[in-house]
């Protein structure tokens, strides 16, 4: 994968403004809102159980986060879901905490399962509860886990059938057969609540407008990840607070030239899984 695709995949974003019905948590629906507009995308929460099916057939994707989990929560996203699944609206889900409780996974368990996600973006921990692999988490942040997130994220691809984005340190990209390593994004980010779910946002905003939902994740996990180290640079000094308002700037400003400058995207060679 070339730079040149991160570029194309963002000023398609900006050209075609795809409309991305998000069905988030009550944390970060704000900063997803502006992230996504900064990006160039257009938000849209709907929640109600009475609307979801059909903003989600006129959607360019569909985000599912399950950060704050109410029972009529999940019945709007198996709605929105299945609407999406039957007129093609691809579907991305964050699978906030699987594995802090027995509710949280089982309920990520069963979105995977009733619905056809096209990316599945979480952390190691999260991705690994979402398969039956035992790995620790505290709350919703990532346990420590001492297993190989490449051959996590490859088992994870290929057991599911979706592109399995699992971020960190390095951010892992992978359909399964084919895996790329990001290694694009700052530290900081770990101290604004609500940046990894903006990034699955992200995430669906660059599936809606490219056809290989490889490239896009890769094109935005990149994309994002640069407009941190850029953010962090202008910002990173003050404070987390100065860092995620520099951070929208970024993503707004974020130009062909920075993605050609930054982007670190690595082909690797599959494990052994």
């Amino acid at each position: 994968m070339t730079n040149y695709q991160v570029i194309q995949a963002l000023e398609h974003v900006r050209e075609e403004n795809p409309l991305i019905h998000n069905i988030t948590n009550v944390v970060v629906t704000n900063f997803t809102a502006n992230g996504l507009l900064a990006l160039g995308a257009s938000p849209v929460m709907a929640y109600a159980k009475e609307e979801v099916a059909e903003m989600a057939k006129i959607a360019g994707a569909l985000v599912l986060n399950i950060g704050t989990l109410s029972e009529q929560e999940v019945e709007s996203m198996l709605l929105a879901g299945k609407s999406a699944n039957a007129h093609n609206v691809p579907i991305v889900f964050d699978p906030v905490g699987a594995g802090a409780t027995s509710y949280r996974t089982e309920t990520a368990r069963r979105i995977v399962n009733d619905l056809d996600i096209t990316v599945l973006r979480g952390n190691a921990a999260e991705v690994a509860n979402v398969i039956g692999e035992a790995w620790s988490i505290k709350g919703v942040d990532a346990g420590e886990g001492k297993r190989n997130i490449v051959s996590l994220a490859q088992k994870a691809a290929n057991q599911l059938n979706m592109i399995v984005v699992i971020t960190g340190k390095e951010d892992v990209i992978t359909n399964g057969k084919t895996t790329y390593i990001v290694h694009n994004g700052h530290s900081l980010s770990t101290k604004v609540t609500g940046a990894g779910c903006l990034l699955s946002s992200v995430v669906g905003a660059f599936v809606a407008v490219e056809e290989d939902p490889l490239i896009a994740s890769v094109a935005a996990v990149s994309s994002y990840g640069i407009a941190a180290q850029l953010a962090a640079m202008k910002k990173g000094e003050e404070g987390p607070g100065s860092f995620q308002i520099e951070f929208l700037n970024q993503l707004f400003h974020l130009s062909a030239q920075q993605v050609e400058q930054y982007a670190a995207i690595e082909k690797k060679e599959r494990e052994q899984i």
